[in-house]
Formats: structure tokens, sequence, C-alpha cells
């Protein structure tokens, strides 16, 4: 009887770890493919509650990577001017916009900005992420401790790596930008 229970328990236990780490997992996805994202709670559980929030919600859909710079990062997230299915879009002004939702504070750690690494975009002030996230090329070590990281691409960076690169004299400003086509919970 004891071996049952032990078995039934250790069932329990891979059951509830796969359905605890699913719960942290997002499909962003891009014109060439599906991105797979694992979030960390346990780092930043503010930001990370605020981008399921938003994408769960439809608000990331159609919205553009409106600042990317070759070597560093796609930036993207902002659903006040961004949605290029939106009345309010304006390219002119994606960057500079949030969502209705208040401004977060900072939830920095030790993380580094490796290659994958998702992050919020936030302005001089720590405390003023919103919606804007952005996802790192290559590792920028002089973004840590100083921006807060909220997941990881596990799957697919290949498809991020293929977003339309930015005018670099313009702070990497795109024209005619690739967007997120949807961005969900699995």
């Amino acid at each position: 009887m004891s071996k049952f229970f032990i078995k039934i328990l250790l069932f329990l236990f891979i059951l509830t770890n796969q359905s605890m780490s699913e719960e942290n997992l997002m499909i962003l996805k891009l014109k060439d493919g599906d991105v797979k994202i694992e979030l960390f709670p346990d780092v930043a559980p503010n930001h990370v509650k605020r981008i399921k929030e938003l994408a769960d919600s439809g608000k990331y859909d159609n919205v553009v990577f409106h600042r990317v710079i070759d070597g560093f990062m796609a930036q993207t997230g902002d659903v006040q001017f961004g949605n290029s299915e939106s009345g309010n879009f304006d390219l002119r002004r994606a960057g500079m916009g949030g969502s209705d939702l208040p401004d977060l504070n900072q939830e920095f750690s030790n993380l580094p900005h490796d290659r994958g690494t998702l992050s919020m975009a936030r302005s001089s002030d720590p405390n003023s992420a919103n919606s804007q996230f952005f996802i790192c090329f290559k590792p920028a070590p002089f973004l840590d401790n100083q921006y807060t990281v909220f997941g990881k691409v596990i799957e697919g960076m290949e498809f991020v790596d293929k977003i339309k690169r930015g005018d670099e004299s313009n702070n990497g400003s795109v024209s005619d930008p690739d967007k997120i086509i949807s961005f969900k919970s699995l």
C-alpha cells in the first residue's frame, strides 16, 4: 500500500510541477515563427503579472517593434501608439506610450542581460516601466541591475534575429516595422 501511495504522490508532484512551469510559458508569434518565452515570477512578480495581463487580453497583438538596434535589442510593447491596427497608431510616437495601467516599481535583480533576455523598457526614472519591453540580441551587461529582467527566450531566438532592424543613425527607429502577431500564455 505504501508503494502505491508513493507512486501517486510522485505522479501528483510531476503533474503539479509541470503545470506550474507551463503557467510561466508564453508564445510570441512573429512573422517568421513562434518564440517560446519563460517568465520569471520569482524574480519580477509584478512585471510578469503585467506582461501576462496585457498579453492575455490581446493588447500586444499587432504592436510594432519600433526600435531595433542590430547587435543590441528589439523593443516593442507600446500598446498606446504602437498597435498598427488601432486608430491611435502613430509610428512617430511609438515608444512614447504605455498602457492605461499605472507604472511599475523596479524589480531589479542579479539576472544578466544575456542573449534572449526579456527586460522592461523605461524612462530615466527606474519606476517608470509600464508595457514596453525589449529582447536582447546579444549580452548587454551594461544594463544589468538597471532594468527589470522578467523572462528569457527558450525556443525560437532565430525568429527574433529576423526582426527588421532600424536606422542606426536614428536610435534604431524602424520604418515599416515588423510586429507582434500575437502574444499569449500557453
